[in-house]
């Protein structure tokens, strides 16, 4: 081992790039975790872009464990192992970490005949591809979204290969492969040709037939016959994935090896502090196989650990692979005098320069002229575009030139003597070399934190997701009231097959709705307990939806009187001083996301409009609320007037007055606090100085809005948590914003919140966007185990976190700790809850803030708003005893660093869970994605209803006429308060046309086979309002799905009938060998004259009958129907334009 001195990091990058060109083949770098591994990846792209960097992962898992490792980051492994395995000697840098060097993988001959390639124009069978990629860990899905899925659709099968960043479409005409594209998974439409494609599997673990035949053997050979009733031995004998079983990896293969393998002839070399990490890996891989063969706790689950020989080197081997090539260590320290071995190559830290920012820019400004001078290169390191962006102004500002923007080392080089070089890249710290001067951004700035932006899914795509109805569910019709839906069937009518929803009422009545007239459908959306389903024909529906109709007309009235108001008020013009926002901005330790910049960019707009602002900040648990809240602030405070911050509970007022104090220190603005955390003479001295302007923000709890409280000058309002105010601190919030603006931040927006801001009566913002480094909370929902708990809780401590043990009681804390201290003795437990003195509570969150704790103990005090990035475990005990929204802002408290998040919700082993307590579980089981917070304020519209938007009532009428009908009928009643001067043009919605050409409509399953899909297209068919939009679906149909059959065309040739028959105020169409009926709806048609002269000019072969119906009469052949339909009804339509 051959020490290289003076090696910094970032230097250490410049060493490799160095080592790579000297070597004769590839280079392999063991760093000391996965950090510093993503760090690293991007130094060496800067510095030597044309080099090939492949990244190696750990798992994300401890040994022994029970959880499977995370599929990305699998599939990210795998797609490493092939390209070494597929050319071993090329030149590269492999980066991989020492859990990742230590732990054995499957050989490369297992590997060589486990991937796949497709090109255009050969010949394969799709059920062979769909097998083949099940037993590679693919997973079988209705639509691909995710790494490690596919979907197979007659001739089209659509499959994301690991560790590839989109999806490919393969599109076959007949055995033959007539192409292959990548498509959008959010959208599904595919884009650009790809000639061939290369699939690797999605598992470490294969379940051909070889490999479970062999695990069999070799597991009942370690463990003996009666460990086969084992559930793990069970589930893969029978082909099917088990969590954890990648943990028995050696028991699937013939052999194994290692990365060590995998490059045979490489230089190796190992970061600063890698051996330190190599003997704590060794020795937790021997603590957990111990502890693994204990006699399990009663009643607790049996866990046979292999030995670990069989998965992980031991520390001989780890030298003898260590020993097969030249091996080097980094170290940033000189080299000691009359040190043997090492080389020095002279790196070593740049200043910090951090200080006030005037002080920091002039000193950088005479280091640069002495690196300049000795003929260094100077470059400037920024964590993103924007930061970039940032420095470049304030560079500008304090006179410090030229500089100029660069992708590269090699273009830094190439700049002019004394340019400063503008790089984007995220080092912690910069260095110093003899031809080369890096100053890092928080060198210059204080500690900052890298979030660029990430490929995200588009905001307005979370308001459009469609709501699913399955079997099983309340239903409304609009004529016929409350039903259960019960599937999918498929009826013949006049001798030609027809999709109907099956629909049953009161008494078993049966009700077949065409699946074109889907659109007089809705979901009830509560739970179904105890609600009855109406009686088809009767009239107490009809009676119940006239009353609702009228009370909603009633409260649309307000909304827009509400609205109306806040319109015609007045409140102060307020605008940011360019310079000092943009140095205020800079502050932010963070890249601000598309979402977010735009939310910044509407509060401005807003502050300019001279109206009070009300918006709603809708943004996931951790993406930046509060910065838009600051900014806000900023705006406000410099201007000269007040700002208060109402939050709901004492700690997050004290977390958010630490955060606006840190960013406001230096400027003439007062930042104070007012809640119970204060003493009674600091209250009266900052009520005193809100009175007379001293204090320009405060931030605190309700206390904020006693009555007794009054402001100099107060302009803005921001209320933080909203949903968790009472129905009385809320009426005295709508007191003190009379002109004042408002903005709002919450993450699971009350449902009455939602609806206001989803009908136009407040603005709303989203920020869906997850920072970069952002993983979503792994949740586990499961009974309370103890030795699950024990792992969550050493895998949190070995990781260097803290955990949060949740309960929803405060007598159930003992107990618990108790049981804690039962399963884990060595941990430092610490409990909070609501009814501490203020100093103790001050007291516990601080130490626990300071890590002289471990757990968290403490009832849903922790809920709201907290920020510790150091607690990524979640415990909660009795979960089933929490309502959706305070199980997710739970949940949100985990994972907010860049470590992923663990999140167990459980309860006592044999408590039988309610029907509620279990669909909020398994909601919370669906939200698992980052951004999930707007989705679930539907699912909590779902659960609870959405109440009287201007009262109080919170589960309101919906009870009467069902969810999605309600916010219909509000939305429809808004729309046509807001058109009054526009009656003309207003048209009714409540009624759909029925036609009836005897053709087949329908969407075949054979066309499309999973049924949600299904459903969903038949829901976006019925709402398809233009012929543009049924192109365009049409267009969509053809690129998912292939041809579209017959039945599918006439089913979008009939919705566009129905579009016609409103317009021409067509009630009913029926058409038949012989000719076709046409009815008015109500008998009434807009232009009779016009219709009387029409009928004139048809030569007897358009009639109206006594009955006022049209008939027409003549032979017309099924393919003749839809053509005379379409004629027809547009001639009637055109007519019905022409009256006055």
């Amino acid at each position: 081992m051959i020490p290289i001195y003076g090696a910094p990091e970032g230097v250490d990058a410049l060493v490799l790039v160095r080592r790579l060109g000297e070597h004769g083949g590839p280079v392999l770098h063991i760093t000391r975790d996965d950090t510093r591994l993503a760090a690293l990846a991007e130094e060496i792209a800067f510095f030597g872009p044309e080099i090939e960097v492949i990244s190696f992962p750990a798992w994300d898992c401890l040994p022994y464990d029970r959880v499977s490792p995370n599929g990305a980051l699998v599939a990210e492994r795998i797609s490493a192992l092939s390209r070494l395995q597929a050319e071993p000697g090329k030149k590269r840098i492999i980066l991989t970490t020492v859990n990742a060097a230590l732990q054995k993988v499957g050989p490369r001959s297992a590997l060589a005949g486990a991937g796949l390639s497709l090109a255009k124009g050969e010949s394969v069978s799709l059920p062979d591809v769909a097998a083949f990629l099940e037993a590679d860990g693919y997973r079988r899905t209705g639509i691909v979204m995710d790494a490690g899925e596919f979907s197979l659709r007659g001739g089209i099968l659509d499959v994301f290969p690991a560790g590839a960043s989109q999806p490919v479409r393969i599109d076959m005409f007949g055995d033959e492969i007539e192409s292959l594209r990548h498509f959008n998974p959010e959208t599904q439409r595919s884009g650009e040709p790809l000639p061939r494609l290369d699939f690797h599997p999605a598992s470490e673990l294969p379940l051909d037939t070889a490999s479970t035949a062999r695990f069999r053997t070799n597991w009942r050979e370690l463990f003996g016959a009666k460990a086969v009733e084992e559930p793990l031995y069970v589930s893969i004998s029978e082909g099917r994935r088990h969590p954890g079983a990648e943990h028995y990896l050696p028991l699937f293969t013939e052999s194994m090896e290692t990365i060590f393998d995998y490059v045979p002839n490489a230089s190796i070399s190992l970061d600063h502090q890698a051996e330190a990490a190599i003997e704590a890996r060794l020795e937790l891989i021997a603590d957990h196989y111990a502890e693994r063969r204990l006699p399990p706790r009663a009643g607790e689950p049996v866990y046979r650990p292999i030995p670990p020989g069989m998965l992980y080197l031991d520390r001989q081997g780890w030298d003898a692979a260590l020993a097969k090539g030249p091996c080097f260590s980094f170290s940033p320290f000189t080299k000691p005098e009359g040190a043997a071995q090492g080389v020095e190559i002279g790196g070593r830290p740049a200043p910090i320069l951090t200080g006030q920012s005037i002080a920091a820019f002039e000193t950088f400004g005479e280091l640069k002229g002495k690196w300049a001078s000795s003929g260094r290169t100077i470059i400037l390191a920024a964590w993103s575009f924007g930061s970039r962006e940032r420095l470049t102004l304030m560079l500008k500002e304090h006179g410090i030139s030229p500089a100029r923007p660069i992708a590269s080392a090699d273009e830094a080089r190439a700049l002019p003597p004394g340019t400063i070089a503008l790089a984007v890249l995220p080092l912690e710290r910069g260095f110093l070399t003899d031809r080369l001067a890096v100053v890092a951004e928080q060198d210059l700035l204080g500690s900052r934190i890298a979030r660029p932006p990430k490929r995200k899914k588009r905001a307005d795509q979370f308001i459009a997701d469609a709501t699913e109805i399955e079997a099983g569910d309340l239903v409304v019709h609009q004529d016929h009231g409350i039903g259960r839906y019960e599937g999918l069937e498929t009826v013949t009518v006049t001798g030609a097959a027809h999709d109907c929803l099956k629909l049953i009422y009161d008494g078993g009545d049966k009700l077949f709705l065409p699946v074109e007239n889907i659109d007089l459908l809705s979901r009830f959306g509560q739970e179904g307990d105890g609600v009855a389903l109406d009686k088809l024909g009767g009239a107490s529906w009809q009676a119940r939806k006239a009353k609702a109709k009228n009370r909603i007309q009633d409260m649309a009235a307000g909304l827009i009187r509400l609205a109306a108001e806040r319109q015609m008020r007045e409140a102060p013009l307020l605008a940011a001083d360019d310079g000092a926002f943009a140095e205020f901005c800079a502050r932010f330790p963070y890249t601000e996301t598309e979402d977010q910049a735009k939310a910044i960019a509407d509060v401005i707009e807003d502050f300019a409009a001279g109206r009070p602002m009300d918006r709603l900040i809708c943004g996931d648990v951790g993406f930046g609320k509060t910065e838009v809240a600051l900014r806000a602030a900023f705006v406000a405070a410099m201007a000269g007037t007040q700002v208060a911050v109402v939050v709901p509970t004492t700690l997050l007022a004290r977390q958010h007055f630490r955060v606006f104090s840190a960013r406001f220190a230096g400027l003439p603005v007062k930042v104070a606090q007012l809640s119970r955390l204060v003493t009674a003479k600091e209250a009266a001295q900052v009520k005193a100085g809100l009175a007379d302007g001293s204090v320009s923000i405060v931030v605190g709890t309700h206390a904020i809005m006693a009555q007794g409280i009054s402001f100099s000058d107060l302009s803005l309002l921001i209320v933080d948590e909203e949903q968790h105010f009472g129905v009385k601190h809320k009426e005295r919030l709508k007191e003190l914003k009379a002109d004042v603006h408002v903005l709002t931040l919450t993450a699971t927006p009350i449902p009455r919140t939602l609806q206001l801001a989803l009908t136009g009566v407040r603005d709303l913002s989203l920020i869906t966007t997850p920072p970069v480094d952002r993983l979503a909370v792994r949740t586990f929902i499961m009974p309370f185990d103890s030795l699950v708990i024990k792992e969550a809780i050493a895998r949190e401590k070995f990781r260097g976190g803290q955990i949060f043990c949740v309960v929803p009681r405060i007598e159930d804390l003992d107990p618990m700790a108790a049981r804690l201290r039962e399963i884990v003795p060595d941990i430092r437990t610490v409990m909070a809850h609501g009814r501490l003195a203020p100093t103790e509570l001050e007291r516990v969150m601080t130490e626990f803030g300071e890590g002289k704790y471990d757990v968290l103990l403490a009832t849903n005090i922790v809920e709201s708003g907290l920020d510790m990035p150091a607690v990524n475990t979640l415990i909660i005990y009795r979960a089933d005893m929490f309502g959706l929204a305070g199980l997710y802002q739970l949940r949100g408290r985990v994972g907010r660093g860049k470590q992923r998040g663990y999140a167990y919700l459980t309860w006592p082993p044999h408590h039988r869970l309610s029907a509620a307590s279990e669909k909020r579980l398994e909601v919370m089981n669906t939200l698992d994605t980052l951004g999930a917070g707007f989705t679930l304020a539907s699912h909590d519209l779902d659960l609870r209803g959405a109440g009287n938007l201007l009262g109080n009532e919170q589960s309101g009428h919906i009870r009467e006429v069902g969810i999605e009908l309600y916010q219909q009928m509000l939305e429809d009643a808004v729309n046509d308060l807001r058109a009054q001067n526009q009656q003309a043009q207003k048209v009714e919605r409540d009624w759909t046309p029925n036609i009836n050409l005897g053709l087949p409509v329908l969407i075949p399953e054979a066309y499309v086979a999973d049924l949600p899909v299904r459903l969903g297209l038949y829901r976006r068919i019925s709402a398809l309002a233009s012929d543009a939009e049924s192109e365009a679906l049409a267009a969509e149909l053809v690129d998912r799905f292939g041809a579209i059959p017959e039945e599918v065309e006439n089913l979008l040739s009939v919705v566009a009938l129905k579009r016609a028959c409103r317009e021409a105020n067509v009630d009913k169409l029926d058409a038949g060998p012989k000719g076709m009926v046409v009815s008015f709806r109500k008998n009434d048609f807009a232009n009779p004259a016009g219709l009387i002269k029409w009928i004139g000019t048809k030569g007897g072969l358009v009639k109206l009958r006594p009955d006022q119906k049209l008939s027409l009469v003549r032979d017309m052949d099924v393919a003749a129907r839809m053509a005379f339909a379409r004629d027809l009804l547009g001639n009637l339509a055109s007519i019905a334009k022409q009256a006055a």
